[in-house]
């Protein structure tokens, strides 16, 4: 039977061309194709439980007496439950050092990760969406910045900061931890903010949005996974800082990183307090991670992507 253009008589299309050639899959396809996806969950679940194995030896630690922990490994638990108590984490409360220094170190972290997402956020649309002279000459100096070293900025700061006042202060960690995080912010959220189309932002001025309202109505919305990862990013490193906080900080209400390490220096045998002090600083972050894990990784690939 002959057909003309593809169109076999009486007016169908001809279903004798050939079959479409399928795409040849990588090696990566093949290999998940044949394990399957219950191997491939099983692998998951092992490398989570490796990267957890740290947090649990330290709570299972926390939950043990001091001379348990200096006679025997934390995995006897398993095999003893009864050794599990909660005196450890009573004694933590009952220390005003600790619990104060988890206090300071909320009211430095808090601040910091605002500032540092609220202005970054802001820098970041300006340099992506604003025109204004020096524009790509200034986005250089902050990029140039991400390679600055925080300890080369040490001595000098230190100096700024006991002539007007902000040494051993939390103002003072909190606008290093803001000026030292807002280079990455803007990196960051700039890139991201100039994938956004220009038609949705011109059709947002079109109907009378003002730059603010722009901003805030639009452009936050949908910079909202890259704003969650800057906000994940700089609140661990923030929480987990001790030495910005050794040097700067306040030596009378320090925050919990140095607080520990006191203890440590201080009283070397005060495991009940250790213990559970150093699982309750990290656990934290810990939740903070998995609280925005979503926005993190949708963030994340979103970077990739573009």
């Amino acid at each position: 039977m002959t057909t003309v253009d593809g169109v076999a008589p009486g007016g169908r299309a001809d279903t004798s061309a050939a079959p479409a050639v399928r795409p040849e899959r990588s090696w990566a396809t093949r290999l998940a194709a044949r394990t399957g996806g219950g191997v491939l969950r099983i692998a998951l679940i092992l490398v989570a439980l490796f990267w957890l194995m740290p947090s649990i030896g330290l709570l299972l630690s926390s939950l043990r007496s001091p001379q348990q922990i200096a006679e025997s490994g934390w995995w006897q638990v398993f095999s003893e439950p009864a050794q599990i108590t909660w005196d450890n984490y009573s004694q933590l409360l009952s220390n005003d050092k600790v619990m104060g220094s988890l206090l300071t170190t909320a009211a430095i972290t808090v601040p910091a990760t605002v500032l540092v997402v609220v202005i970054g956020s802001l820098a970041g649309y300006a340099f992506a969406w604003m025109d204004f002279r020096g524009r790509d000459t200034w986005f250089l100096v902050v990029v140039g910045l991400l390679v600055v070293p925080v300890q080369v900025a040490l001595i000098p700061v230190a100096k700024l900061f006991g002539a007007v006042g902000l040494f051993e202060t939390t103002a003072g960690v909190i606008l290093f931890h803001t000026a030292f995080g807002l280079p990455f912010a803007v990196f960051l959220l700039r890139n991201f903010f100039a994938e956004i189309p220009r038609e949705l932002l011109e059709a947002a001025r079109l109907d009378g949005a003002g730059e603010l309202r722009l901003f805030t109505r639009v452009v936050m919305p949908l910079g909202g996974p890259a704003i969650a990862s800057l906000g994940i990013f700089q609140f661990l490193w923030v929480w987990n800082d001790m030495l910005i906080a050794l040097i700067f900080a306040d030596s009378g209400s320090p925050p919990v990183t140095v607080a520990l390490q006191q203890e440590v220096r201080q009283f070397g045998n005060n495991i009940d307090v250790l213990a559970p002090g150093a699982f309750v600083s990290m656990v934290v972050p810990l939740i903070v991670f998995f609280a925005f894990q979503r926005q993190f990784v949708s963030g994340v690939m979103a970077g990739a992507v573009k």
